[in-house]
């Protein structure tokens, strides 16, 4: 507890796991709970050193809170480092730079920044702010704000859950690929290896090579090699389980396991490495890039501006819808994540400073990954955009190797590579299952508090087993349905919710009121603005443009009808649980449907609180 003596933080917010500040005089060394709405349950006496805080609430007279040392960060760097490396994911590397040259180059960057500065940014305050204030997850926290939303937070655990199944099988097929660059030549150097086909060109190997429709790349052969996806006859038959990549998957996991098994205390200490390593490998890339022949090609082609684009809607869709899942609000992370805050952290510095990270990021990966397509198309003498069609996964296991094998040093870069993929990869599967986490802890503090370690193995089973499916020969097939459907629409829908909750039922005088109880100040009127109308038109947009989508391809697989179906029903079960929840309140719930939303932020846990916190202050 010696964090919060030394930073003068406040009490907890709205019944929230935690207190704040010295030990109060006369405090006894016992921790009891008997008010389990508003503290976890606790053992009879605390073994550790712990902070006690008597509840001013007449419901819990006579407890007391104490603060375990595993609740709260230990320093505020972990704090950023864990929300950086949420939010800096995957998609900066392989969605961003696509997605800017396709929409006008330079000129994508206008519709880019308004979009983050009216739509992204503000959502991202206001989870910071929501979790720091209310000190607890995704599904608890509900009861403080308006209780008929609490479906929200049950949606946001089963999205968290299918992109889980999906999102740390590509962080196995990284790890595969790291393994096999420790070998020697790196095997997607040449068509001379045993799984390589009569259609396997290898283009750096000379001149006069003659590339075709039906030509393949040794990279791209390579990458097929580890999937096995020829043995696969598409969605209805899936096949076998590839046991290396099943090996990677559980190795994976074994590290996601012990770095949150123990909370915020162990999380916060792995990601100096995964979230600053992703950096050092960046910076690394960019150098070795720019100075490869042809780079300059790659780098003009990127940030060329065409500003007939801006005159189309697509292209401020795809921005809106960029900025949105690069920055993450609504998958309960943030929500997490700030709720082990200080009470009077500046979570308003924190947004600026992360979203701002954020996005520079996107804009430097722009440069590592055209730098080597300049590099590539200048090999093949052709132009950079017949080599810059690939994105997501192919972009990072087909294009980018196929560069880096023919580099100098080829073994050393692909090594860093890779290693850059797999932190990048692991931040955000921390972030997003401690989401679940903390948000089932908080839920049911009397029965899972005292065993973490065990809800912890649970989940991580449970996101094994999941995962399963992907490890199939035909599992790539499977990763782009979750992909595309896991948490498309349903988070998009979930987060226009919760807007809407906090905003319109909660209030948004109210929530301001919360937020100055934090800072010292109150939001301005910009952010009252765009959390009340333009963040949840925004939200809208973004929405409606994914309804109607091109069917499903990959390769040259085209999907069958009945996968959009499947894919639909995926996407509905998770949000489902949000009309259902608001059924069940109605109906249990005693008074009119008035009465019920009158109890949005008036219950007796929010009740009087920021007067009770002024008695708290340092």
């Amino acid at each position: 507890g010696s964090g919060d003596a030394e930073h003068g933080a406040g009490p907890v917010g709205h019944g929230g796991r935690r207190a704040a500040g010295t030990l109060p005089h006369g405090a006894s060394s016992c921790c009891t709970a008997p008010c389990s709405r508003l503290v976890a349950q606790l053992p009879a006496s605390c073994s550790s050193p712990c902070l006690l805080r008597p509840l001013a609430s007449s419901a819990c007279r006579g407890s007391a809170l104490c603060l375990g040392p595993s609740d709260k960060w230990s320093r505020k760097v972990d704090f950023l480092l864990s929300v950086v490396g949420f939010a800096v994911d995957l998609g900066n590397v392989w969605r961003f730079p696509y997605i800017c040259y396709q929409n006008g180059g330079g000129a994508f960057l206008i519709p880019y920044t308004l979009m983050a500065v009216f739509g992204g940014v503000p959502l991202f305050y206001m989870e910071l702010a929501l979790g720091q204030f209310h000190g607890t997850g995704a599904i608890p926290i509900w009861r403080r704000i308006c209780p008929i939303f609490k479906g929200i937070g049950f949606a946001i655990c089963i999205i968290a859950l299918y992109v889980s199944f999906y999102y740390n099988t590509i962080i196995a097929w990284a790890l595969y690929y790291l393994y096999a660059s420790l070998s020697g030549p790196l095997p997607w150097t040449s068509c001379g290896n045993p799984w390589n086909t009569p259609h396997c060109t290898n283009y750096f190997g000379g001149s006069n090579v003659t590339w075709t429709n039906s030509s393949r790349s040794p990279a791209e052969e390579f990458y097929t090699k580890v999937l096995e996806i020829q043995k696969s006859g598409g969605l209805y038959d899936v096949g076998g389980i590839r046991w290396q990549l099943l090996l990677c998957l559980f190795l994976i996991f074994t590290i996601v396991y012990f770095s949150l098994w123990k909370g915020v205390k162990t999380s916060g200490k792995v990601v100096w490495v995964t979230a600053t390593l992703p950096y050092i490998v960046l910076l690394v890339l960019l150098v070795r890039g720019a100075t490869l022949p042809g780079a300059w090609k790659g780098v003009v082609f990127y940030l060329r501006p065409d500003w007939g684009k801006l005159l189309s809607t697509a292209v401020w869709v795809d921005a809106a819808a960029q900025i949105f899942f690069s920055l993450g609000p609504g998958f309960g992370v943030l929500l997490a994540l700030a709720s082990y805050n200080h009470f009077h952290n500046n979570c308003y510095r924190d947004a600026l400073v992360t979203s701002t990270v954020n996005c520079l990021t996107s804009f430097l990966s722009g440069f590592v990954i055209f730098t080597v397509l300049g590099y590539m198309a200048e090999m093949r003498d052709v132009e950079v955009e017949d080599v810059a069609r690939d994105k997501g996964p192919s972009l990072l296991f087909i294009t980018y190797p196929e560069a880096i094998a023919n580099m100098v040093g080829s073994t050393f870069f692909a090594i860093l590579f890779f290693l850059m993929v797999i932190t990048l990869g692991l931040d955000s599967t921390f972030g997003g299952l401690e989401a679940v986490i903390t948000a089932v802890l908080d839920e049911y503090p009397r029965a899972l508090a005292p065993r973490r370690e065990l809800l912890v193995l649970g989940l991580i089973t449970l996101c094994f087993l999941g995962s399963l499916s992907t490890l199939t020969y035909g599992g790539a097939y499977v990763v782009k349905l979750l992909e595309e459907f896991g948490a498309g629409c349903s988070i998009l829908a979930v987060v226009l919710l919760e807007a809407v909750a906090v905003s319109w039922f909660y209030g948004i005088q109210r929530f301001s009121s919360d937020v100055q109880a934090m800072l010292g100040f109150a939001p301005g009127i910009f952010w009252k603005i765009c959390w009340v109308a333009i963040s949840p038109a925004f939200l809208f947009i973004i929405a409606s443009s994914l309804l109607e989508q091109p069917p499903l391809a990959l390769f040259d697989y085209r999907y069958p009808a009945w996968s959009a179906r499947l894919g639909s029903l995926i996407g509905a079960s998770s949000f489902a649980c949000i009309p259902v929840y608001m059924v069940y309140k109605l109906l249990w719930t005693p008074g009119s449907l008035k009465q019920v939303r009158g109890g949005c932020g008036s219950g007796p846990e929010t009740a009087t609180l920021i007067d009770r916190w002024s008695r708290f202050r340092i």
